[in-house]
């Protein structure tokens, strides 16, 4: 199964305050707010929503096409990514602008405030998908996740014209997007992802109800955070994913990223949605136990214990088949 992931491929600059942004606003002046934290801690990543999906895909054995824009600075991460099993032959290099840059500051309670210079991902809305799917020899999905919204509209447009099914993420760019591009990057989409929060906001924003929206797309998967994933079908009864032990909690950036790396992969393997989102979480806790959303490892023999131990004996022999980690 030939997947690729266009959005967002940026370096993240990741700070920690020691206390709660919370008690920092005040109720009656939220409408002029001024607040600089003092941070313990900073931490340059690799990152950008589309590059975390595929590299956890490549650490899961997988070699998904990386399709998104970027500046002449990318080569170390280039190799980097290529080292880990993503193709990135599809990338467009801008001649003016460097790789965006995501600046995000995480208190005590994993709440995060955070900004997003775009850079050389404004190019992104050059970027063709048919050229992409003939040197691949043709593409089974497109994961359209958060990117420039141009080029997100576009993307969703060529693969209804190409009849290419596609997943749609909008996540961090459903602030900048209104009802009628919300409605039409998510419209005959094969799987839609978002967090609870995103859920309740793409109700809100497009004015379908949860059931229409169900009508509209193959798939609805939302993650949970530490309830896990649930998986919603027309006609069909929920399914919730417990979530899987996490060896402590370091940082939430990219967890989401990670789980639609997992999702993803069981997808390509063609393993059940139970499945799919069984690997999501594990996934996803391996970020979530690390600074960054590329800073982790996939031993192959370490995440079928760990998945054994989460969901069962039968569970990870179905998945041991598939599972091609690059490390031991």
């Amino acid at each position: 199964m030939r997947i690729a992931v266009t959005g967002s491929i940026a370096t993240d600059h990741l700070m920690t305050f020691p206390g709660s942004f919370g008690e920092q606003l005040i109720a009656e002046q939220l409408d002029r707010v001024s607040l600089s934290f003092l941070v313990d801690d900073l931490q340059i990543r690799r990152g950008g929503a589309a590059a975390n999906i595929a590299f956890g895909m490549g650490c899961l054995g997988l070699n998904p096409i990386l399709v998104g824009a970027v500046g002449a600075d990318f080569a170390d991460y280039r190799s980097w990514l290529e080292r880990h099993g993503v193709d990135c032959g599809s990338i467009h290099v801008s001649e003016l602008h460097h790789t965006a840059r995501f600046l995000c500051t995480t208190d005590e309670h994993h709440n995060q405030i955070a900004s997003f210079y775009t850079g050389a991902m404004a190019e992104a809305r050059e970027i063709e998908l048919r050229p992409v799917a003939e040197r691949a020899g043709g593409l089974d999905l497109v994961l359209v996740s958060p990117n420039d919204p141009d080029a997100m509209i576009r993307h969703t447009e060529e693969c209804r014209r190409y009849g290419i099914p596609f997943g749609a993420d909008s996540s961090q760019q459903l602030a900048r997007m209104d009802g009628e591009q919300i409605r039409s990057l998510i419209e005959g989409a094969a799987y839609v992802f978002t967090n609870d929060y995103e859920k309740a906001l793409i109700e809100q924003k497009t004015g379908w109800s949860d059931e229409e929206v169900l009508s509209r797309v193959g798939v609805r998967v939302t993650t949970l955070g530490p309830k896990g994933a649930r998986i919603d079908r027309q006609g069909e009864p929920p399914l919730h994913i417990p979530p899987a032990p996490e060896l402590g909690k370091v940082d939430p950036t990219g967890v989401g990223d990670g789980f639609r790396a997992g999702f993803l992969s069981g997808l390509a393997w063609g393993l059940s949605l139970e499945r799919c989102g069984q690997i999501g979480n594990l996934t996803a806790t391996h970020v979530l136990e690390n600074v960054g959303g590329q800073e982790y490892r996939l031993g192959r023999a370490d995440f079928l214990g760990r998945f054994a131990a989460a969901y069962g004996a039968e569970a990870a022999a179905e998945v041991e088949a598939h599972v091609r980690c690059p490390h031991p």
